[in-house]
């Protein structure tokens, strides 16, 4: 009779599985996979894009906008190469330099002529802004588009490391200030690695170009 219990039970258990929502049935997760989404109450997009509240919006960035009970307002729109996106009602809105809270106050601002009370929530849906510029002795100079945030010694690694000409120790970031004037941070790659050079593995901001010179064209005093 016992035998007979236990199998009984151990059958129920085969036959019961975790019913995930209809939301992570079409991401096509696996069943643990739904069950640490649901318990965790995000979802996989949002973990996988590194979004923080301070990120800046910028061009090229996918955006969800959402008014609540206006479904004709709410829309999936691209900040342009300008920085500014378009909405139904009050046109053109500036997003560059801004954060989702900021630019869905700004929104919600200009919704005030048309509607009582507006409430506006943004998702950021793709980071396609932030990218940064690897030059000179790398193994695969180029532009690379980021998803998370980034150090120098990070963005060295994403270009496959240095060359045997690189002249390792003159690094320099090349970066637009505030005022639009361009800035020259220079770094040393053993004094990060190798020394307490940690204050030189700076966080890279959009736009920032790394220049590995090579050892031919340093200047010697």
């Amino acid at each position: 009779m016992k035998r007979r219990v236990i199998i009984v039970a151990l059958g129920a258990l085969l036959l019961w599985q975790p019913v995930a929502g209809p939301e992570a049935a079409d991401k096509g997760l696996s069943s643990d996979e739904q069950a640490s989404e649901l318990s965790l109450g995000v979802t996989t997009e949002r973990l996988s894009l590194g979004v923080t509240t301070d990120y800046l919006l910028g061009p090229e960035d996918v955006l969800d906008i959402t008014v609540w009970r206006s479904t004709d307002l709410s829309k999936i729109v691209t900040v342009r190469p300008d920085g500014k996106i378009s909405l139904p009602l009050i046109g053109d809105v500036s997003a560059m330099g801004k954060t989702a809270s900021q630019l869905a106050g700004d929104i919600s601002a200009k919704l005030k002529e048309y509607k009582e009370n507006p409430q506006v929530s943004i998702v950021v849906k793709e980071v396609n802004s932030y990218a940064i510029y690897v030059l000179g002795e790398v193994t695969k100079p180029g532009k690379y588009p980021l998803k998370i945030k980034t150090t120098l010694l990070q963005a060295i690694t994403l270009a496959s490391g240095l060359t045997p000409t690189a002249a390792r120790n003159k690094i320099v970031v090349f970066r637009f200030g505030k005022d639009g004037q361009q800035i020259k941070i220079k770094a040393s790659y053993d004094d990060i690695v190798l020394r307490d050079g940690t204050v030189q593995n700076i966080e890279l901001r959009r736009g920032d170009q790394i220049v590995v010179p090579s050892e031919n064209m340093v200047l010697t005093p």
